[in-house]
């Protein structure tokens, strides 16, 4: 539904109503309806969400007039002209309205004559219409009695065809010469709008019995002929279930005559014998006999048995208790993860002790580990290097984009083609009960009608809760207390809190120049060289070159791309050897000029920064789920103005209310920094953020605001050299951010040359790389007079 203005006037639950409507106004407010078509004499109820229909009806009740109700020929359309209109409804008059939670309008109306559009007087802000009377033209009396003896008889038959009508509707409709019979047939008789409208407009009474008689007859032919196919399906059921008692007394006779067993018995014996094999808990033996029972009871080609057959495979595949054998050498395990990734000491530190952790209790009561951080980082490969240092098997579960509670917890075994979830389908998987079990992307999933699958992850990774887990299609307790979960996310925004609650929080931010330059030559070069089929150390580029491929073509947090653009070299390399430009025992050396023909133009050139000091522009920094990038902030007055602000950008709530607190801060320093006040009153402000299609939101950019603000007011240019981020008060206090480490590279990248960062991110600026800090001057500000002070150029 459209939203409703908030200065919409009716606010009362209940509208009073005046009995002394103005009588024969000249011009009506006019309502379009959708889905539902008005007849004379009935109490309708309809709810309105469009504007224009809230405006005119909120018209009728302040002139104290009756309003013209009509539906629109497809219900589907929004704004409706004219042409999308009927000619003909009916006056009503509004007896109850009643505003809704959503801000729609439920409205009570008594219909009271049909009447016929004249003409349109306006089409805007709503529809108003001058009216014509549509009298009910009188037909022969005899011929008239004859056709409502025939509807009469029919609507018998339709009444007891049809049991979908309530019984009071049912008893009034048998009554042909009743007032409003006309209505009620159209409203519980008739389906489709057109036919109600073409009842409704019929030129006289006999024509519309001879309507209503002819629709009729046409559905009870349709009623009759859905009977008796109900029936012969009812027929031939009761002729399968015959069938399959005589199948069964052919078993027993085959049986007693010395048959041997069939195939079906054999199974169920197998079945027998495996669960008697394998460690089973008692509940879950108790289960496959019963099962086992069952499918002896019944056909063996039945669905029934098909299902409880899938039951049994189920129970048997799971792991009850088989473990796999546990790495307790730490030594190694570290080996390992120094092995696969480069750098990220902390998050390996924090790994190894986990590990270290679990040998010593034996038991995983501790708090899921959450990888989060850009894409490419390196936060799924590293639970792969988890799962081999610790010498269990790894399972991956990619929740992004789930929204049905089912994939966690299963379908229970009443619906056909039902399954266990992915949970236990994953330990199937793994074969043993302590895997690594990776829940990949826990940031994308979401919730329907079919239920909330994060509700449903809070069972399995609470560790007081998961050691008794319950899938709907097993319907047994399955221990998953073994299981070492391991997460990964892009950002925390979007889990939900008590989800987030039951998880530790490992960062792993975007690398550095020098950490990717290292992760190339280690790592990415090597695997693709092996991957495109050239000789061991058949590719060689140098330190120099793998820099300009970094900086020249890829722009990320991570370094998937950077592996894409190697692999782009390694296979134009491969080219050059099959096609004998190349000796293949030789090794290449990639050229200055080879990255440009292998990789093409260059693709990024860095974030601009401004090319000269100007007045009004601003650089701030600002954090997202791919790494830092700079923001650009514009301000520009428009003389012989009101003051009025105008913000464009794609600007969410919190961005805008900074750029309020950042006008005002500049308002009470305008004397100290020389500004005439009544330029505030007679310039409007325009704060333009580029780059419009991106969201952005946050109060980080507070000083950059302020600072670009002042610039155009003061017309003082600002540095281009410098960039800054840091939440601004009323007061001019400077407050503390996030995402140092990525604003920061973000600034390198562009070459700025001074970081403007709150006092209180003082602390945090040991995470910024030495590369950064070698090379940008980096200046802590608790005040904003201090950020104005090494911000302008003059």
């Amino acid at each position: 539904m459209e939203e409703i203005q908030e200065n919409n006037p009716i606010t009362e639950n209940e509208i009073p109503i005046d009995e002394n409507i103005i009588e024969s106004p000249v011009r009506f407010s006019m309502i379009t309806l959708r889905g539902t078509v008005a007849f004379p004499g009935q109490t309708i109820n309809f709810d309105l969400s469009r504007d224009k229909s809230v405006l005119a009806l909120n018209h009728a009740l302040e002139e104290n007039r009756e309003v013209f109700l009509v539906t629109q020929k497809h219900a589907a359309t929004k704004n409706p002209s004219p042409k999308d209109i009927y000619r003909i409804g009916v006056k009503a008059r509004v007896r109850q309205i009643i505003r809704l939670h959503n801000d729609a309008v439920r409205v009570t109306a008594h219909a009271l004559e049909r009447m016929e559009i004249d003409e349109y007087i306006s089409v805007l802000p709503f529809y108003e219409v001058t009216l014509k009377d549509m009298p009910l033209e009188t037909s022969d009396s005899v011929k008239l009695d004859a056709i409502k003896r025939s509807v009469n008889d029919e609507i018998s038959k339709y009444c007891k065809l049809d049991i979908k009508i309530p019984p009071d509707i049912s008893a009034s409709l048998r009554f042909p010469d009743a007032y409003g019979f006309v209505g009620l047939v159209g409203a519980y008789v008739f389906k489709k709008e057109e036919d109600k409208q073409r009842l409704l407009a019929a030129a006289d009474e006999y024509v519309q019995y001879e309507e209503i008689l002819s629709y009729l007859i046409k559905e009870n032919e349709i009623l009759t002929t859905e009977r008796e196919i109900s029936q012969k399906l009812r027929k031939k059921l009761n002729q399968n279930q015959r069938d399959y008692h005589l199948r069964e007394q052919i078993k027993v006779i085959q049986e007693e005559l010395g048959a041997e067993k069939g195939t079906t018995l054999d199974e169920l014996e197998e079945y027998r014998q495996s669960a008697k094999s394998k460690k089973l808990p008692k509940a879950a033996l108790e289960k496959v006999n019963k099962e086992i029972v069952k499918i002896e009871r019944m056909n063996s080609s039945s669905p029934e048995a098909a299902v409880s057959r899938s039951y049994i495979e189920c129970i048997l595949d799971l792991p009850w208790y088989k473990k796999a054998k546990e790495t307790e050498d730490l030594k190694e395990a570290q080996r390992i993860l120094d092995e696969d990734h480069y750098g990220i000491e902390k998050v390996k530190e924090r790994i190894v002790e986990y590990l270290a952790v679990t040998h010593l209790t034996k038991e995983l009561k501790g708090p899921i580990l959450c990888f989060v951080g850009p894409p490419g980082v390196g936060k799924t490969s590293i639970v792969s290097s988890i799962a081999r240092a610790s010498g269990r098997k790894l399972v991956t579960m990619s929740l992004g984009g789930i929204k049905d509670e089912a994939e966690i917890r299963g379908h229970r075994r009443t619906y056909i083609g039902s399954l266990p979830g992915r949970i236990l389908s994953g330990m199937k998987q793994a074969e043993t009960v302590n895997p690594v079990f990776l829940l990949d992307e826990i940031d994308k999933m979401s919730s329907d009608y079919r239920g909330d699958p994060s509700a449903a992850l809070l069972e399995v990774l609470d560790p007081n809760q998961n050691k008794a887990f319950k899938d709907h299609y097993l319907e047994l307790e399955y221990d998953l207390s073994k299981v070492m979960f391991v997460t990964t996310a892009n950002t925390l925004d979007s889990i939900p809190l008590p989800l987030l609650d039951r998880m530790e929080i490992i960062e792993l931010s975007g690398y550095t120049y020098e950490e990717k330059l290292q992760i190339a030559k280690k790592y990415l070069l090597p695997k693709q060289v092996k991957a495109n089929g050239l000789k061991e150390n058949g590719a060689d580029i140098s330190d120099e070159n793998l820099k300009k491929v970094i900086a020249s073509y890829t722009r990320e947090s991570g370094v998937r791309n950077l592996e894409r653009e190697i692999s782009t070299i390694c296979r134009k390399i491969a080219v050059k050897i099959v096609n004998g430009d190349i000796p293949k025992e030789e090794v290449y050396t990639v050229t200055d000029s080879d990255i440009k023909e292998f990789l093409g133009v260059v693709k990024y050139r860095g974030d601009k920064q401004n090319e000269k000091d100007e007045v009004g522009t601003a650089t701030g920094l600002a954090w997202t789920s791919v790494g830092g990038t700079t923001l650009s902030i514009e301000v520009v007055l428009i003389p012989n103005g009101k003051g009025d602000m105008v913000l464009t950008g794609s600007l969410g709530e919190v961005m805008k209310e900074s750029c309020q607190t950042a006008l005002s801060l500049v308002k009470s320093r305008a004397a100290k920094f020389k500004i005439d006040f009544e330029k505030f009153k007679t310039h409007d402000i325009h704060i333009h953020f580029p780059e419009g299609a991106t969201p952005k939101d946050g109060p980080s950019a507070g000083i950059s605001i302020a600072t670009a603000l002042l610039s155009a007011f003061s017309n003082r240019k600002v540095k281009k050299t410098v960039a800054m981020t840091g939440e601004v008060t009323l007061r001019g206090k400077v407050l503390p951010i996030g995402g140092l480490k990525e604003k920061s590279l973000a600034a390198f990248r562009t070459g700025i040359k001074t970081l403007i960062i709150p006092e209180d991110n003082r602390k945090d600026a040991i995470d910024i790389p030495a590369e950064v800090t070698d090379v940008i001057d980096i200046v802590y500000s608790d005040s904003i007079d201090t950020v104005f002070a090494n911000s302008f150029a003059n």
